[in-house]
């Protein structure tokens, strides 16, 4: 990591989604025939959201989410930063705090599905693969 990013993370249960949408974008994660309105559901609903904010500009420039019910397993989502603010630390910022979030709610089985190339950043906040088990997901026969 170079240097600390003077960035400031809030868990918050709203956020415009129009900003939000533009971090799925930088993720890769956008399809574009989606709703941008559809992301107000998505902040809510999540046990947890964080956004990294650049206080000199106020621009969002990063975000991550946990969904859990609250008792017991979380999973760590949607984690993007910017471009221009990678490897400064934001991404590190935005994990600690939701986890810590969860921690602080008795929520400690936290689990979530790395991006290849993205397993070293994972293990330095201390996760670990999951030998013997395999990450799925269900695809509908319409899809």
């Amino acid at each position: 990591m170079t240097e600390e990013a003077d960035i400031e993370v809030r868990l918050v249960d709203v956020w415009d989604v129009e900003t939000i949408a533009g971090l799925y974008r930088a993720g890769g994660w956008w399809k574009e025939e989606w709703d941008p309105a559809d992301l107000a559901a998505l902040i809510a609903g999540s046990f947890a959201f964080a956004v990294a904010v650049d206080p000199a500009t106020g621009r969002a420039v990063g975000m991550g989410r946990v969904i859990s019910d609250g008792v017991s397993d979380g999973y760590v989502q949607d984690l993007v930063v910017l471009p221009g603010y990678r490897g400064r630390g934001v991404g590190t910022m935005i994990l600690s705090t939701l986890l810590d979030y969860c921690s602080s709610a008795g929520v400690t089985w936290v689990a979530l599905v790395a991006e290849p190339g993205t397993e070293t950043f994972y293990t330095a906040l201390g996760f670990r693969r999951m030998e013997g088990h395999i990450p799925m997901r269900w695809y509908p026969k319409d899809w």
